[in-house]
């Protein structure tokens, strides 16, 4: 063969070559008229045979494959129509299997716990349709992350039973711009159908209370629907939750620092009578209206923490074995039993450091003492009011103080 003919041999057996790989490409393989020679096996046919046999069950997956900033509490959710739910799998991106159920007629899936933040997680389900053919659906999402979300540290704690002076207290882990947003996913109710207004002390903190203390014996609830809230710019809420506690019976204290004696009413009445040794003149008590934040049967207390220090930087007081410990604010006023002080300053000298003090024995054994006697029978949210220190009243967001400011003056700090 010469090479002249070698050549048009190669060039027929390109066009040929190029002939097959066009046939292979996703076309009718027809002429450019679009005929296809009547042979019915075009491509659009056979998608059309396929779609006809395909399952009629509808598979829906929020949220939507590749979404983040994922809700924690709504996300993860399957749905199908015409058809019924035959498997769901949900695992994290390392592989880790997420817990779910069915729902009883097999139409809806949702995991069984609280999603993680930051955690991106991997979805298929499976469904079949009335004739028995099969469909499926994957997604995969990431959750909002910490950073671009907030939470609520809330007080008192879900089934508890407090005194008539405990607010629902709430601090944010975030700072808080959109308020007006946030306190419109907060709903706080009583049993004692009474008012109840919340009142913002700063871009972090939320406190809810009733005009006049809770009615005893009632019941609150307070319910977060904060999922999805804004809170600030590109920051979410990814609290959904009721919480619900007890108002004991109405405790009320009468500190009077000038009689050096301390009066316990149990709903108005009189029902014990305790001399006390209040702060002295040159470190008074805080006056006004105290609630009861926490208690501690024996603690530390050193004076450094609270800015009462010597020449060498030390406390002036480091007592370890502190008995009888109920915190009155954030600040460090406690009523406390004091063992290291003579019985005979008790209702008649102020010697604290501004605490209530209490008479009490070592190792807080003793059940007989008047502070064991205080202890024993407060509860927190219980109200102290401290009388005739010649102090300054206590601030309102020092602890659980908000009664001290008046009702016109609470309501205005609401964004409702």
């Amino acid at each position: 063969m010469t090479v002249s003919k070698r050549r048009r041999g190669l060039t027929v057996a390109s066009a040929l070559l190029g002939g097959v790989l066009v046939l292979s490409a996703c076309s009718s393989g027809g002429d450019a008229s679009g005929d296809d020679g009547g042979n019915g096996s075009s491509q659009s046919k056979v998608d059309e045979a396929a779609a006809k046999k395909a399952s009629e069950a509808q598979i829906a997956i929020t949220p939507k494959d590749g979404s983040d900033n994922a809700s924690i509490n709504n996300s993860a959710a399957v749905k199908v129509s015409k058809g019924t739910l035959t498997d769901v799998a949900m695992t994290t991106s390392e592989g880790t299997e997420v817990s779910g159920q069915i729902s009883a007629d097999k139409t809806s899936w949702k995991p069984s716990a609280q999603l993680e933040r930051s955690t991106t997680y991997k979805l298929t389900a499976e469904a079949k349709d009335s004739d028995g053919r099969v469909a499926h659906e994957n997604a995969s999402f990431t959750t909002v992350s910490p950073k671009n979300s907030f939470i609520g540290s809330f007080t008192p704690d879900d089934g508890t039973t407090v005194g008539v002076g405990m607010p629902v207290s709430i601090n944010f882990d975030k700072e808080i711009t959109n308020k007006a947003a946030v306190q419109k996913g907060i709903t706080v109710s009583t049993t004692g159908g009474q008012e109840v207004v919340c009142h913002w002390f700063n871009a972090q903190r939320m406190d809810c209370r009733p005009d006049q203390y809770w009615k005893e014996n009632s019941t609150v609830t307070l319910k977060l629907a904060l999922d999805g809230v804004e809170g600030a710019s590109g920051v979410y809420g990814v609290q959904q939750k009721t919480v619900t506690f007890k108002i004991g019976r109405n405790q009320v204290t009468y500190v009077d620092a000038k009689t050096k004696q301390m009066k316990i009413t149990q709903d108005g009445k009189t029902v014990k009578t305790i001399p006390i040794s209040a702060g002295s003149p040159e470190n008074k008590t805080y006056e006004g209206i105290m609630v009861m934040q926490e208690k501690f049967k024996e603690t530390r207390m050193n004076g450094a923490t609270v800015g009462f220090t010597d020449d060498d930087g030390k406390g002036e007081y480091d007592i370890k074995d502190v008995p009888h410990a109920i915190r009155l604010t954030s600040s460090g006023t406690f009523m406390h039993g004091n063992y290291w002080g003579a019985k005979s300053i008790f209702g008649s000298v102020n010697t604290s450091h501004g605490c209530v003090g209490l008479s009490d024995t070592k190792g807080a054994n003793d059940p007989n003492t008047p502070a064991a006697w205080m202890y024993n029978n407060s509860i927190v949210g219980d109200v102290v009011i401290v009388q005739n220190t010649g102090d300054k009243t206590v601030a309102p967001d020092n602890g659980l103080n908000g009664w001290n400011l008046s009702w016109a003056d609470w309501k205005a700090g609401s964004e409702a």
